[in-house]
């Protein structure tokens, strides 16, 4: 008979936490709260991925992330379309540390969420654990384009219609070391290590994430969006 009350007891406990909490009796701290604004400067935890998510649902808070982080992005305004390439709530991309080269593509917010997160938890550790320096630059191959999946004539459209991915050719280290994945993916040592614990930690922020190892015509460059297939390859 005890043992059935405490494990009554243990079941009900998290309604009970769960209860006290939106009736604001329990007070979580903004990284844990799910209804605070994702903070980019905060340790990544379980709940960074599910407030990626809301992002594509929920646009505003994408953007109140970025407040919350102490940053002003340069919105653009949307612009509708009648080829399936419409803009919604899309924005400049500024990297964090490192410039974007060509500078300040267009992408949509919750891309520019992603990248913030990667480029401080992902691409820089990266860096630094073997080469020991950051990222000075990031070589991109675009953003918006408005076409189908590998340029087809039929088909579904791909995320760049939307602004909704960035192609990564490679990166230019603050000791002037450059990594490109054309040359360095197939090589041996650091610079291939490198860009493999890139494609990782990508995969950690990004819904999608191609590279060399997915098919030829990625044999140059990283793919990266936040449609809603997953895929890290």
């Amino acid at each position: 008979m005890i043992r059935r009350i405490l494990l009554t007891l243990f079941l009900l406990a998290p309604l009970a936490l769960a209860g006290a909490y939106f009736a604001g009796v329990v007070r979580l701290p903004p990284e844990w709260d799910p209804r605070a604004p994702l903070d980019f400067r905060a340790e990544p935890n379980m709940m960074t991925r599910w407030k990626l998510a809301r992002m594509r649902m929920q646009p505003e808070s994408c953007f109140a992330a970025f407040e919350a982080s102490g940053l002003t992005p340069q919105r653009l305004p949307d612009r509708a379309s009648d080829t399936g390439c419409p803009l919604v709530d899309t924005m400049r991309l500024e990297g964090e540390s490192a410039v974007l080269s060509p500078a300040r593509p267009m992408v949509t917010c919750p891309v520019a969420a992603a990248w913030l997160l990667f480029e401080r938890h992902a691409l820089q550790p990266a860096a630094e654990a073997h080469f020991g320096s950051t990222v000075s630059r990031v070589q991109h191959l675009g953003t918006y384009n408005c076409r189908n999946v590998y340029h087809r004539d039929q088909g579904r459209r791909s995320q760049h219609a939307t602004a909704n991915a960035i192609d990564i050719a490679g990166f230019t280290l603050a000791n002037g070391r450059d990594v490109r994945l054309v040359r360095d993916w197939q090589a041996e040592g650091a610079p291939a290590a490198f860009l493999r614990d890139v494609r990782d930690g990508a995969c950690r922020y990004f819904g999608a994430v191609l590279g060399p190892d997915y098919n030829t015509a990625h044999r140059d460059h990283f793919h990266f969006d936040k449609g809603v297939w997953s895929r890290c390859s």
